[in-house]
């Protein structure tokens, strides 16, 4: 399966929120606080959150489907809510958009065929969006099949229907389309899609997808895909009127299905909406849409914003971020002020971070395993700001966002965070080296300059010769993704397109080539034939179950990685601003469910 060299969750990860795919941004984990949970300590410092519950996420009937959305407690409809964060929202196209901040936006304006509808604080369900139900499949998952709901238009008044759905799918083919999931189009055609297809621009279609009216879809795949209904929901297969496509320039100026119109937009400075007359609530189980009006201001850093919603002042009353978390010189405070509380929100990111090995130069796996076993976990925790701000993860998929999650501790790190220095100096003993020299690359940024000075002493009392090498963050991946590269170990993240192992272990253990995201270079035939049958299962619980049992089994078989820490996200939001919470599969804050108090 192609793959992006970055997930838009893994580079939240890495502290620079360089949107492109499903990266991170450097390090996070597992278990935090609820959203909304304060956290605050009583005796000055951080406090361990309580243990966190993964979100419940199942699959809606036709009846769930039905609109209006399930309204949060004290919700108020009308005023404007502003929202502020640094980055302009880079593509407007659905196509285009591959980055979970965009995805997040894309829901005031744009619809899917399949959605996630919130029923209660980390209870969703899987729901028909523009479809009356979440799909069905037949032929054991190859074929699956949509109906359209009545009323569903586009903010002209005109109907959306089959056509603009087979003409939105078809146009993500197109050689200017260069971001985006790729999933359904390999599955509609071949790995290397684009060579099979190039768009519907020069009259060309796609047999393989049938409109046999104008409110019905079939797509047919090559191969059997059972939780295809999830991929459907991702904002980069977003619907697009096939009469009012404009290409390349539609990423400018889009045209609305959703709750919301684009009023005016300044580039890298603000962006106003103002409600779409022709969107109905009675077809929408997803979103509220209880503003009136909506103010996006951008441009502003983590401490700037931090500091305005502390005030409370204003127009901020009315105001929230996306995506900028509490930084670690305000995060004692918020956390240690009572009256912050009832504005804190908490999460757990949903993304997979991990220390990679070169597995073409870290060829021996008991100098792998000492390695995760003196892995100073609780050192670098207490270096990102304690529990309160980082979790410390187990396993290869996170639990929070994994169906049928099941927990595994192979090297200790719930017993001994701090590291075992003696059983790894027992591996290297057993080892082909027992002294043996490591390169470790790192994001030069301020936090893992600290991280890396605690990685470092770490190994070395194990007998482990670490030699660091600083990595300017603008060119971080490109660096690490050469299959070429002159490393041992390097950080990298990954994040689910959906609640599946399917688009984690196939991803960062798939194609080795520059760029690609499989940082350790893990070629295993057996591994990868597992893998293939585990993708074509049509039984979604054993699926599931299959998915963390090869986790397990790679990492006991193999060990390619060191699983990182895990951010936890900490976000204010202003007083008078209802309904705000941190989504659990996107990590930002969803515009779903905000209101404005009177």
């Amino acid at each position: 399966m192609k793959v992006r060299t970055r997930s838009a969750m893994a580079v939240l990860a890495i502290g620079a929120l360089a949107l492109t795919g499903a990266c991170a941004q450097g390090n996070q984990g597992a278990p935090a606080a609820p959203s909304g949970a304060s956290g605050a300590p009583s005796d000055g410092a951080p406090a361990a959150a309580p243990s966190y519950k993964p979100p419940t996420i199942t699959v809606g009937t036709a009846d769930d489907s039905k609109g209006p959305a399930i309204e949060p407690e004290g919700v108020v409809k009308g005023g404007t809510v502003t929202m502020i964060d640094r980055d302009d929202i880079g593509h407007l196209d659905p196509a285009q958009v591959y980055v979970n901040t965009m995805s997040n936006f894309g829901l005031l304006i744009g619809r899917t065929l399949t959605g996630y509808k919130r029923v209660g604080p980390g209870d969703y369900k899987l729901v028909g969006d523009l479809a009356t139900d979440s799909g069905t499949s037949s032929e054991g998952g190859k074929t699956w099949t949509f109906t359209l709901k009545d009323g569903v238009k586009w903010e002209d008044g005109t109907a959306i229907t089959s056509e603009d759905v087979k003409w939105s799918m078809e146009r993500t083919f197109a050689p200017f389309v260069t971001q985006g999931p790729t999933y359904i189009q390999q599955w509609l055609t071949e790995t290397d899609y684009k060579k099979a297809y190039q768009g519907p621009y020069d009259g060309k279609r796609l047999d393989s997808i049938e409109t046999p009216d104008d409110k019905t879809i079939v797509y047919k795949f090559k191969t059997p895909h059972a939780d295809a209904n999830y991929a459907f929901a991702m904002g980069g297969y977003g619907i697009v009127p096939k009469e009012k496509d404009t290409k390349e320039a539609y990423d400018k100026k889009p045209v609305s299905s959703g709750p919301y119109i684009i009023k005016s937009h300044t580039v890298d400075k603000s962006m106003d909406l103002e409600r779409n007359p022709n969107w109905d609530p009675a077809t929408d189980p997803i979103r509220g849409a209880y503003p009136d009006k909506w103010r996006l201001e951008f441009g502003q850093e983590n401490l700037q914003i931090t500091d305005r919603l502390i005030a409370d002042t204003g127009p901020d009353q009315t105001a929230f971020t996306f995506y900028a978390t509490v930084p670690p010189e305000r995060l004692q405070q918020v956390l240690n002020d009572a009256s912050l509380a009832p504005r804190l929100m908490k999460s757990p990111s949903p993304y997979g971070n991990y220390y990679y090995f070169n597995l073409d130069r870290v060829k021996d796996i008991k100098i792998r395993q000492a390695i995760n076993h003196v892995w100073p976990s609780k050192q670098i925790q207490q270096v990102m700001g304690g529990p309160a701000a980082a979790a410390l993860p187990t396993t290869i998929l996170n639990e929070n966002t994994t169906v049928g999650y099941e927990s595994y501790d192979l090297f200790g790190k719930e017993t001994k965070p701090e590291g075992d220095v003696e059983k790894a100096k027992q591996l290297l003993a057993e080892s082909t080296n027992p002294t043996p020299t490591i390169v470790y690359a790192y994001n030069q940024t301020p936090v893992q300059e600290q991280v890396t000075v605690v990685i470092k002493n770490a190994l070395e009392k194990a007998g482990i010769k670490v030699v660091v090498k600083p990595l300017d963050r603008k060119t971080y991946y490109d660096s690490i993704g050469k299959v070429k590269n002159e490393f041992d170990l390097y950080w990298g993240g990954w994040g689910a397109d959906w609640p599946s192992g399917t688009t984690v272990l196939p991803v960062i253990f798939g194609p080795v080539a520059d760029g690609a995201p499989n940082y350790s270079h893990l070629k295993d035939e057996a591994i990868t034939k597992e893998m293939d049958e585990i993708t074509a299962m049509t039984d979604i619980d054993a699926q599931n179950k299959a998915w963390m049992a090869l986790d397990k089994k790679i990492q006991e078989t193999i060990t390619p990685l060191v699983v990182a820490e895990n951010r936890i996200a900490n976000t204010l939001h202003g007083s008078k601003v209802g309904g705000a919470e941190i989504d659990p599969q996107s990590w930002v804050v969803s515009p779903n469910s905000i209101f404005v108090k009177p």
